[in-house]
């Protein structure tokens, strides 16, 4: 096995000392613990434990070297820049450059570069790093542009830089660079929980100052950055964090479970395991709530490996960057594998249990991830790679993808699963944001949170992957209802800036199905509208009413928009009160057909279209979209359909020639309400105080009720968030109460069923269960 020059020269006769100091000494804070900090950084950083010679890591490390030798041979400093491409002004220059500095370091210190231990290449990296420090990132130096260069791109990778050469560097660079982070990331910047030092922010200013207190020997910086993570790890109830729910929440405004909150867990991951068994571990007891977000908050939006788009913020329309040397498509499966690397890593730290259940999950989402392998992913460098591959390799068996309903109130999110397939769902209210634009990225995303429902089956895991951003209709997203009013780019503000002023957004769930609902006004226009969506077995119940605008142009409702890859051939079939689409499933019109249009067209696109930093490239590829024309300035207008992914067409047929299969029981601004008898399911999203059915309710709310044999499963929210009391009638006979929970209370059983709910305001799902 070919060992790296880190482990092989200088720093292999540390090894076994420094690690005694940290297991037998932990309060000396000896030369040993610090440099057994920095190997430990090392081993997290580059890997260990792999053969360098075997495959994937021998491509992956060769094109380390070839890189080092393209950056090596275009280093040319002058007082702006370090690379005439990466000019310092605006400063993501700055960052590109040590970035290139590290793959440079990199293909230095590791094995099987073909530049292993190359003294001249060192001569260009420390070359490199002394320009840097006498011309932009020095301590004193003046800051100007993105604050996220100065404070997280470039000391992060600063301080990796240091940490694989800090044996070559000397004293004054040393001092030189841990200057600079005092400058750039000082003590201010962690000692108040406010503005941009939050969630996964946080994270990254504290892996820095916690490097920089390692590799300068300072305790003081080290606790400080240890300290300054306490106030990630509590559930929150507003702004930035991971809240009891599984909603992660970064901006105040944006779910963003699968970028920023990636970042957040890679983080705590690595730190974690820097300072285990150290002076300075991590022993605040909240650092669980990390550990069961794994299974709360993140593994519920990764399907076969790929992270769900709602969940991936302004982070959907990167696709190619202009600055990305290794050229890696940062699709919905680049976000979900690295979820999946972060859950890899943080599992070394968690109980044996869990990991073991974590493992099983990785390992799953690795065998099923055939759009994207992760095993040979480019995103990932030997150390993941490795990590990767032993959970792979581990006699844990893999887990299959689970099935049941997740809500996740605080950040107007839902996904539904069933055998075969998975659906999110995303919306937008006066908590959170329509869309996240800004830095020049997703200045189209206006209608991603106007209902938009995305669905996958395992065949079909590139439907948002390939291309889908840059070409699809922005004013055509699936399951959305909007005005056909033409936006500006970046509409309404930057930074999650535009929110609607409603508060009915939320639903009920009793863990299998569900009732969701969204009170919509549209982005830059007079529409407004209720939507619901009733989640069952093997379909979505998608009703809309009150649909109303007054901007002169046609309202559409977005049965869906299916990408065909460039040139699909995939029939679309049609009969009475259903449409079909080969390979993908079904749709179902109880209304009829009458009103469905149907496009099946070539759109082409570059990323650069919808992210300044992205590839000019353009790509066409072909969709077929399906839509409810609302006409006009629609008054009350009202919707229905229902989704079945993956039907056949004779199913789909067969369930719009069965009446008895769905009962619509209202749908009204005011009221809608569904029951599906075979389900023994009744499910109502009341937008005001009233009765619908066999259900009163004193109060809106969202209310799902379940009849197997002779027990009634009962659930029930009230997604204003008023915290007020309301009542709760089930007008049908009732003998006794099974269970209730501590919010719900009886006031009668009989010939009705009498309940008063206090719902707290967190848009939580209440339940009582009785004998019928």
């Amino acid at each position: 096995m070919s060992l790296p020059l880190w482990s092989r020269r200088t720093f292999l006769s540390t090894t076994t000392a420094a690690a005694l100091t940290l297991a037998l000494a932990p309060q000396a804070h000896s030369a040993d613990e610090f440099e057994a900090l920095r190997l430990r950084w090392l081993d997290l950083q580059l890997g260990s434990g792999f053969d360098a010679g075997a495959e994937p890591y021998a491509g992956r490390l060769a094109e380390t070297g070839t890189l080092a030798r393209a950056f090596r041979a275009g280093m040319a400093a002058t007082p702006t820049s370090l690379w005439p491409d990466a000019p310092f002004d605006p400063p993501a220059g700055i960052t590109q450059s040590y970035s290139r500095l590290w793959t440079m370091t990199q293909a230095y210190v590791q094995a099987g570069t073909g530049l292993t231990g190359d003294e001249s290449l060192l001569a260009d990296v420390l070359r490199g790093l002394d320009h840097l420090s006498a011309t932009v990132y020095r301590a004193g130096a003046p800051r100007y542009g993105n604050w996220w260069e100065w404070q997280i791109g470039s000391p992060r990778l600063l301080m990796d830089v240091v940490a694989a050469l800090h044996p070559r560097l000397g004293a004054e660079r040393i001092a030189a660079a841990c200057a600079a982070v005092d400058h750039f990331v000082p003590d201010s910047a962690l000692l108040n929980y406010s503005g941009t030092s939050t969630g996964a922010n946080r994270v990254d200013l504290c892996r820095s100052v916690a490097l920089r207190g390692v590799l300068g020997a300072n305790p003081a910086k080290i606790a400080l950055a240890r300290d300054a993570l306490s106030p990630v790890f509590p559930y929150v109830t507003q702004g930035d964090g991971l809240y009891a729910d599984g909603s992660f929440v970064q901006h105040a405004w944006v779910a963003y479970s699968g970028t920023y909150g990636q970042v957040m867990l890679d983080g705590l991951g690595r730190l974690f395991t820097l300072l285990a068994g150290s002076s300075w571990a991590v022993t605040d007891p909240n650092r669980q709530i990390v550990l069961d977000s794994v299974e709360r908050a993140y593994a519920p939006f990764i399907y076969d490996g790929l992270m769900m788009d709602g969940v991936n913020g302004r982070a959907i329309s990167r696709g190619y960057l202009k600055n990305d040397d290794r050229r890696i498509m940062r699709s919905d499966h680049f976000h979900g594998q690295g979820v999946i690397a972060a859950i890899a890593l943080l599992a070394g730290g968690a109980s044996p249990a869990e990991r073991d259940r974590w493992h099983a999950r990785v390992k799953g989402w690795i065998e099923r991830d055939t759009v994207s392998p992760i095993l040979t992913a480019r995103q990932f460098g030997v150390a993941d790679l490795a990590r990767l591959h032993a959970v792979a390799a581990s006699p844990v068996p893999a887990a299959p993808e689970p099935t049941g309903h997740r809500l996740f109130p605080a950040m107007d999110r839902a996904v539904h699963r069933r055998p075969g397939w998975a659906a999110s769902l995303s919306m937008a209210s006066n908590r959170i944001t329509y869309y996240e634009c800004g830095n020049g990225e997703n200045p189209r995303g206006w209608h991603t949170g106007a209902g938009m429902l995305s669905w996958w089956t395992p065949d079909l895991g590139d439907q948002y992957t390939d291309w889908f951003w840059p070409t699809v209709d922005p004013y055509r997203l699936p399951g959305t209802t909007v005005s056909t009013k033409r936006l500006a780019d970046r509409a309404g503000g930057e930074w999650g800036a535009p929110r609607p002023t409603v508060r009915w957004v939320g639903g009920t769930t009793d863990g299998e199905y569900a009732a969701v609902g969204q009170h919509l006004k549209g982005l830059g226009s007079t529409l407004e509208a209720r939507k619901s969506w009733f989640c069952a077995a093997d379909a979505v119940v998608c009703l809309g009413a009150g649909i109303t605008a007054t901007d002169g142009v046609p309202v559409e409702t977005v049965v869906d928009n299916r990408l065909l890859g460039e040139s699909g051939t995939q029939a679309l079939t049609t009969g009475d009160g259903w449409a079909h689409l080969e390979g993908h499933g079904g749709w179902v019109l109880p209304q009829g057909a009458g009103n469905l249009r149907t496009l099946r067209e070539d759109r082409t696109g570059a990323w650069s279209d919808i992210n300044t930093t992205s590839s000019t490239e353009r790509r066409t590829r072909r969709y077929q979209t399906l839509w409810l024309d609302h006409g006009t300035d629609p008054v009350a207008a009202s919707y229905a359909y229902v989704l079945m992914p993956g039907a056949s067409p004779r199913t789909v047929a067969a369930r719009a020639a069965d009446p008895g299969w769905l009962h619509v029981l209202d749908n009204t601004a005011e009221r809608q309400a569904i029951a599906v008898p075979s389900l023994g399911l009744t499910a109502a999203n009341l937008w005001q105080a009233g009765t619908v059915g066999p259900l009163t309710v004193t109060a809106p709310a969202s209310v799902l009720v379940r009849r197997n044999r002779s027990v009634l499963s009962l659930r029930v929210s009230e997604p204003l968030r008023t915290g007020q009391p309301f009542e709760l009638v089930w007008n049908r006979p009732v003998r006794r109460v099974v269970r209730h929970d501590p919010s719900v209370e009886v006031l009668g059983t009989g010939s009705e069923l009498r309940l008063r709910i206090t719902p707290g305001t967190g848009g939580a799902t209440h339940g009582c269960e009785v004998l019928v």
